[in-house]
Order: C-alpha cells, then sequence, then structure tokens
C-alpha cells in the first residue's frame, strides 16, 4: 500500500469507518483503535480520533485530549516562573498509530503535524501552551525530531519499556511553522 503524502486525508474518525484490519504493531494500540476509539469519541466524548486515509483505508490515526500540566512539569525554568501556580492547558497526544503497510511513507509525520495544527488552534481557541505525549520507548527518537523534550515529572519505579512523558512547547511549534 503506497502512499503519498498528497494521497493522504486526514479526518476525524467516523462510525462506519472499518478498523478491523488495522494492524500497526503495536497489540495495545491495535486494540485500541479497533475496539475503544469510536465508544471514547462517540459514546463518552473523552477523545478524538484523527484518522489517516488513502481512498477509503486508514492506514494511520492519531487519538487527542484536553488536558493539563502542573507548571513545576515543565522542561523550561524560564516558562515554569511565569506560569500561575494552578495546572495549565496543554493538547495531549494519546496514541498514534501507522498501519503496518503504511509505515515509512509519511502518514505519522502527517498525522503528527495534524496534531500540532490543532494545538497552534487551541492556542487561539480556549488556550494551549504546548503538546504532550506518552512516548512508547520505539518512538521516542520520532518524537525528538519533531522538537519533543523530556517533561520534567518524577519517573521513580518506572521499568524499562514504560512510556516517556514528552512535551513540545507551543512556542517552538509556533516559531517552527512561523505562526
Amino acid at each position: 500500500m503506497a502512499a503519498s503524502a498528497d494521497e493522504i486525508e486526514i479526518r476525524p474518525l467516523r462510525p462506519e469507518d472499518d478498523r478491523s484490519d488495522f494492524r500497526c504493531g503495536e497489540p495495545d494500540l491495535d486494540r485500541f483503535f479497533e475496539h475503544y476509539a469510536g465508544q471514547s469519541q462517540f459514546k463518552l466524548r473523552l477523545t478524538v480520533t484523527y484518522v489517516a486515509t488513502v481512498g477509503e483505508k486508514v492506514v494511520g490515526f492519531a487519538t487527542v485530549t484536553g488536558a493539563t500540566l502542573d507548571r513545576a512539569a515543565f522542561p523550561s525554568a524560564k516558562l515554569r516562573k511565569r506560569l500561575p501556580a494552578y495546572p495549565v492547558p496543554v493538547l495531549r497526544l494519546a496514541r498514534l498509530g501507522v498501519d503496518l503497510r503504511a509505515q515509512g511513507q509519511g502518514v505519522g509525520q502527517a498525522l503528527a503535524a495534524h496534531v500540532l495544527g490543532l494545538a497552534l488552534h487551541q492556542r487561539e481557541a480556549i488556550g494551549c501552551l504546548g503538546v504532550v505525549v506518552d512516548a512508547k520507548p520505539a518512538s521516542v527518537g520520532f518524537y525528538a525530531r519533531l522538537g519533543f523534550v523530556d517533561l520534567d515529572v518524577p519517573r521513580e519505579g518506572q521499568l524499562v519499556g514504560d512510556p516517556r512523558p514528552m512535551f513540545l512547547s507551543i512556542e517552538t511549534l509556533s516559531r517552527a511553522v512561523g505562526r
């Protein structure tokens, strides 16, 4: 399933989207996408899942939700000094997966760019200081190349293979895209 970047459409998940044969190589992500993404979006209204499609075929997805961070978690001491003592708004990239047949074709990049655009929109609409992701070990390099840095959160008891909390500030993001 070869796809060029201009063939990829990104849109919100629809109830009728076929998710049954999506496989990204991470069983937890596959299970979430097939069985819980719709429930979380359409019934509980907790998240929104965006799908990358080529034609009618779903080749990737990204699930986002609103979140907050305490100022102590921000990696920049300069920013921490300017923030209020209460939690501040961020966008959480909760999950991102690309079908095995579409990996290496820019689908993950396209989904990430879409999510970062959502953060910029959220900044203007209701406030947002950045994007948070709990990166799986195999994905840390992907997020680091996008500009994400480690969050300053306690990591005691964390096991090898546990997700790594990472953050991309809205300032870094807006400078990168010129907004």
